[in-house]
């Protein structure tokens, strides 16, 4: 089989998926064609995790990439030619099953390397182009691109997580009498209110019933406008995330890009409600990187503080692994994600957050932050805000 991979003359594609018994690889699917390039013929490798896929390009005659797919602990492999498709089953790390069928017809590889993506919600859905993110003709605007994929994106970590938390019945089944309830806490111009409730409602096919909660009366007014528009049912309230009253609990927390301690407020609504799925990305993280510019570094660390940017830099991974450790205190099984890449937006991770059990008291987590906080002489607001609840 590798030697048929290897060839770029004659592999149309290989596919990779399923674990074997008792392991787990490290990717659930793997795919390979070769792609022309101006550079030349490559093996185009595209890996895929529960909710992301990357795409990475090797010169012919460069094998450590398979190699190391091939060491992945796959269940199966099928592999086609020109010619004909071979099938491999692993379902052991000691036996395998393999069979070759001839193609009825010869096969044409495609060489092109750039293929349409499949998209949850197309740039010509009606409610791209109510937003103003499309033309009246349904094509995306060049200078709204960023924001089509950064909300293209978050719907990908929205349908992963709420099909895991479904699952495993973390969040219930909604039913019509009993529509799924999701709050955006810092919902601005509502693209993601809007984007969630339109492919959860018409791809996803499931009741859902959102509430958009800004500060500004402005974002409420013009929401509701929209709301309106696209003939929706989604409600929107003026006022801040601390003091936002709602009717029942939420089933799903989404808090896109609030600013410093705002993602704090609202992962701390979010545990209070005991709210079963949260997706939050942070934005800036001010607060922080204010107690690292007045607490001494301890040793020997003081590298990672000496200079702005790094200082910066490590504020916010220290911030967002506080807010996951305590969030995993607070009953939460927790995961940091990248949810768009860095050239569209320098704010790309996600906490991604399913309630799994009753807040931890003690032990090996509680342990460790305490540790964390003590050392680098920090006080965490969310941490502040779940003591005060």
């Amino acid at each position: 089989m590798r030697s048929v991979i290897l060839d770029p003359d004659q592999l149309v594609k290989a596919v990779a998926s399923g674990k074997q018994r008792g392991t787990t690889p490290r990717w659930r699917r793997a795919e390979l064609r070769y792609v022309d390039l101006k550079a030349g013929r490559h093996l185009q490798i595209t890996t895929y995790d529960t909710t992301q896929a990357f795409t990475a390009n090797h010169p012919v005659g460069d094998s450590s990439a398979l190699d190391d797919l091939l060491d992945e602990p796959f269940a199966n492999w099928n592999v086609t030619t020109a010619t004909e498709q071979t099938q491999i089953q692993a379902k052991t790390p000691t036996t395998a099953l393999v069979s070759t069928t001839e193609l009825t017809a010869p096969v044409e590889a495609e060489r092109g390397h750039d293929q349409a993506k499949e998209r949850l919600l197309p740039e010509s859905d009606p409610v791209f182009r109510v937003l103003g993110l499309s033309d009246k003709d349904g094509k995306l605007k060049p200078s709204r691109q960023a924001k089509y994929r950064q909300v293209e994106e978050f719907l990908r970590q929205l349908d992963a997580a709420l099909a895991d938390a479904m699952k495993s019945g973390k969040v219930r089944r909604p039913t019509a009498d009993e529509p799924l309830r999701i709050i955006d806490l810092g919902a601005g111009n509502g693209y993601l209110t809007f984007a969630a409730q339109r492919y959860l409602t018409e791809v996803r096919e499931l009741p859902v019933v959102v509430t958009g909660v800004d500060v500004k009366e402005q974002s409420r007014e013009h929401n509701s406008k929209i709301a309106a528009e696209l003939g929706v049912h989604a409600e929107f309230v003026a006022g801040t995330i601390e003091g936002v009253q709602l009717a029942e609990k939420p089933d799903v927390v989404l808090a896109l890009h609030a600013c410093d301690t705002a993602t704090d407020d609202a992962l701390a609504r979010a545990v209070e409600w005991e709210a079963p799925l949260v997706l939050a990305a942070p934005c800036c993280h001010h607060d922080i990187a204010a107690q690292l510019r007045k607490a001494p570094t301890p040793a020997p660390y003081s590298m990672l503080t000496r200079h702005g940017i790094l200082r910066e830099r490590f504020a916010d991974t220290l911030t967002d692994a506080l807010r996951a450790s305590l969030l995993r205190l607070a009953g939460y099984r927790v995961e940091v994600v990248q949810f768009v890449e860095s050239q569209h937006t320098p704010r790309n991770t996600m906490l991604r957050a399913i309630r799994t059990g009753s807040p931890v008291k003690g032990g090996s987590v509680k342990k460790e932050y305490d540790e964390l906080v003590a050392e680098w002489g920090v006080r965490p607001k969310l941490g502040e805000l779940l003591s005060e609840r």
